[in-house]
């Protein structure tokens, strides 16, 4: 996945993530909706942390293919 596919993937993340949340204002989530909502971050936290890897193996040399996705269980231990 280079790049430009990694952008569009967290750009149709962010808009499922809003159009769960803006849908439901007041309202709540579902179940179903929260556990969806909860996938919806964890993804959006491993592309994000992808990119980040692409672009700094570019900045120094390397070879952005060599990035890999993280478990989530390695993301989701980031502090913010």
């Amino acid at each position: 996945m280079d790049n430009h596919e990694l952008a569009e993937r967290i750009d149709s993340l962010v808009a499922e993530e809003h159009q769960l949340v803006q849908a439901h204002a007041g309202d709540g989530l579902s179940p179903e909706q929260r556990t969806r909502l909860d996938a919806i971050e964890v993804e959006l936290d491993q592309a994000w942390d992808l990119l980040r890897q692409r672009r700094a193996q570019r900045e120094f040399g390397g070879d952005p293919g060599s990035a890999t996705e993280r478990p989530a269980s390695t993301v989701e231990g980031y502090k913010q």
